[in-house]
């Protein structure tokens, strides 16, 4: 059970906006969230369909221990509907089936509430569908659309809802997100200093690329301070071998340059804001052998090599660039 409080932390403007609505009386019938997976669209349609059926409910807050609230909770309320993609869209047929569902009376507390899922991959014919529930509206009913790509729904859809765009979640929610879930602090760290995207957050680590891919980077920028002859043959051993796909390699010259912060900030005594939290000795090492402006400059080379990439040079002519300029200064 989560509370308004607790859902104003991720979504402070989203948040505060429905409290205020739900405070007045003043819901729109029809709402559409924005925003990237895993920042916490659903939750807040759960909360939202809630505070719409609670009887008990304290100003915007509902009591969550009424039996709607429970029944919410468990997925089972009978006024509560959800359409999801049945394969790769939502077809017509689902939201027929909303309809005649809609027919009837609300069961519990003469309201209904329909939350979808995924609202851009609704067929043509399903979104029109809908859009005669948006234009004629069964008060009390309340419609909560959720999707990644506003653009890509009927316009005349969004024209009839009330648009919310969900903010990425803060790296710190985002780091303690990733905790939760299992993961270390350090890679948790790095991931969340790396996307805002929780969808590829959980892509990398289920791949378990971005453990083997951040050993890699750690052994590159060790070997520049100690083992400078051994790092063009770690580039072809190593490097080329796990940075494969376009988006690898950008995200490996961002741990790069990532690295060259933490030694920066190092460098300057902030060691309270490291990427590599587990690396702190290394960095510490390395920071009485190089200086700050030095530590500078190796990041524009960094940020040229990214330019290089963009313009598709040979990705190991980029990295064996880079690590001659870094060690030629």
């Amino acid at each position: 059970m989560e509370s308004w409080i607790e859902l104003k932390k991720s979504q402070p403007k989203v948040v505060q906006l429905l409290q205020r609505s739900l405070s007045k009386n003043r819901l729109a019938h029809a709402y559409l969230f924005e925003g990237s997976k895993g920042i916490g669209k659903k939750r807040v349609a759960i909360q939202l369909a809630k505070s719409f059926l609670c009887k008990e409910r304290e100003g915007a807050e509902p009591c969550q221990v009424c039996l709607d609230c429970k029944r919410i909770d468990h997925g089972n309320h009978p006024d509560v509907h959800m359409i999801e993609p049945d394969g790769l869209s939502i077809k017509k047929q689902q939201v027929e089936h909303l309809q005649k569902e809609f027919t009837y009376r609300g069961v519990e507390s003469g309201k209904k509430v329909y939350l979808v899922s995924e609202a851009d991959k609704m067929t043509a014919s399903a979104a029109n569908s809908l859009l005669k529930f948006l234009e004629e509206p069964s008060a009390p009913t309340l419609a909560i659309l959720m999707t990644e790509r506003a653009g890509n729904v009927l316009p005349t859809i969004q024209s009839r809802s009330q648009q919310l765009s969900f903010s990425p979640l803060s790296k710190e929610i985002f780091i303690n997100r990733l905790e939760k879930e299992g993961n270390t602090k350090a890679l948790s760290t790095l991931i969340a200093s790396l996307t805002s995207s929780y969808e590829e957050a959980i892509a990398l680590i289920e791949s378990d690329w971005i453990a083997q891919a951040r050993s890699v980077v750690i052994q590159l920028n060790e070997e520049l301070y100690e083992r400078p002859h051994q790092v063009f043959l770690t580039i072809q051993d190593k490097w080329i071998p796990t940075f494969k796909e376009r988006r690898e390699l950008e995200l490996g010259l961002d741990m790069i340059l990532l690295w060259l912060r933490d030694l920066l900030y190092t460098q300057v005594g902030k060691t309270d804001q490291l990427v590599f939290v587990d690396q702190q000795t290394l960095l510490e090492q390395q920071a009485l052998s190089s200086s700050q402006e030095k530590t500078s400059q190796n990041m524009s080379f960094v940020l040229e090599a990214k330019r290089h990439l963009s313009a598709n040079v040979n990705p190991q002519l980029v990295m064996e660039k880079l690590f001659f300029s870094i060690q030629e200064g």
